[in-house]
């Protein structure tokens, strides 16, 4: 007898378990695919222009890193300049939200000045001094050298504009 009730009880979890996944696969499936103009530009299409960025008005050279998450700020960037206020933050580094989230690759970092890099996966800090924590690096400033970063940063909170050319 007990062994039929568990049978039965292993038979109904199972149906219920199917009927569940059937209705989540019915909804999937009545989804409208997204147009042609909803879907994101492909890496083909935003890596077309090179990647730049201004902090305040001044141009500055940025050697990029090749990943996401740098992929995904040339796709930004492809439809329009986009501006990213900043904040400073403990004395070495300036912070701002980039307006969505982007893919991570955190891994344990000691930044360096001029170190570019992606915090919580929505944010951009750009660095004139140096911190460890675990960022996704996008690129680092090579010219203004440590004292032009420090110039740069160091005083009021400011903005980067990123934008293709």
């Amino acid at each position: 007898m007990r062994q039929a009730a568990v049978l039965f009880l292993l038979l109904l979890s199972s149906l219920l378990f199917t009927g569940c996944l059937s209705a989540g696969q019915e909804r999937e499936s009545s989804l409208p695919a997204p147009s042609p103009a909803e879907s994101a530009p492909s890496p083909e299409s935003a890596a077309d222009g090179v990647l730049q960025l201004k902090i305040g008005e001044t141009p500055v050279t940025v050697s990029w890193e090749e990943n996401e998450a740098v992929e995904a700020l040339r796709a930004l960037a492809a439809d329009g300049p986009l501006v990213i206020p900043l904040s400073g933050y403990g004395g070495f580094e300036q912070v701002g939200p980039i307006g969505q989230t982007l893919p991570r690759s955190d891994v344990p970092t000691t930044t360096q000045p001029g170190d570019i890099v992606l915090y919580s996966g929505n944010q951009v800090v750009v660095f004139y001094g140096s911190n460890s924590w675990s960022y996704t690096r996008l690129g680092h400033i090579t010219d203004p050298d440590e004292t032009g970063m420090t110039a740069l940063l160091a005083g009021e909170d400011t903005s980067i504009t990123l934008f293709l050319s």
